[in-house]
């Protein structure tokens, strides 16, 4: 089948599996779509198991502002054809948390160079780079990924200024990567706990208590 019959073909599909109420529940919450079929991603994830990996395909469905087919993509691009330029151009187009946690999931941290991007976004100052940023982080270190003395400064670097910004939702995706960082192994948590200590003193009450969660939490991972 050529490109544009695959995606006629996948696109066929949502209509049959629309979720009304899910899609609702979504628009309420704020997450901003051109267009929100509300199809639940165990169902999207059977969709894309029908169809081989495909770079055009994947490409074709990433431009449409659909949540489905943004999904669909990030399924079904081949990691091998996927390169740094590409992935800066497609974090453009990254405009809620929602397809931030699930680009990442399903495509972000399987890259090889899923590391060094996301330090980059870390460091870049857009709310949605951030985001992918520390998001890819915390999916990295939960699959084991160990961080050279130098990565785990600028980690930590990045990550206690993103929970003292105004920005929650930033704040709270570096606060989960903290967690997964300090749950690693005796070290890590040592590391980040003296990390902390400043903030439990901060005057912002809502950085104490988020600091005071994490350094809870990771005492509790061993």
């Amino acid at each position: 089948m050529e490109t544009h019959e695959i995606v006629k073909d996948i696109k066929s599909q949502f209509r049959s599996f629309m979720n009304g109420p899910a899609s609702k529940s979504m628009r309420d919450k704020g997450l901003d779509y051109k267009i929100n079929w509300g199809i639940e991603l165990p169902r999207l994830k059977e969709i894309a198991s029908q169809y081989d990996k495909n770079f055009k395909v994947a490409e074709e469905l990433w431009k449409d502002n659909v949540r489905e087919c943004k999904i669909l993509a990030g399924l079904l691009m081949p990691v091998e054809e996927f390169n740094e330029d590409i992935a800066d151009i497609w974090i453009e187009n990254i405009h809620n948390p929602e397809i931030a946690q699930l680009t990442c999931m399903n495509l972000f941290q399987n890259l090889p160079f899923a590391k060094k991007k996301s330090f980059e976004w870390m460091a870049d100052g857009r709310e949605y780079h951030e985001l992918c940023g520390f998001t890819l982080m915390g999916r990295l270190l939960m699959k084991g990924e160990k961080l050279e003395e130098r990565e785990q400064d600028e980690f930590l670097d990045q990550s206690l200024t993103a929970i003292q910004t105004d920005n929650l939702l930033v704040g709270q995706t570096a606060a989960n990567a903290l967690r997964k960082f300090g749950s690693q192994d005796e070290n890590s948590r040592r590391k980040l706990g003296k990390q902390l200590m400043p903030l439990l003193l901060s005057g912002k009450e809502e950085v104490k208590a988020l600091a005071g969660e994490i350094k809870s939490d990771i005492e509790y991972s061993f």
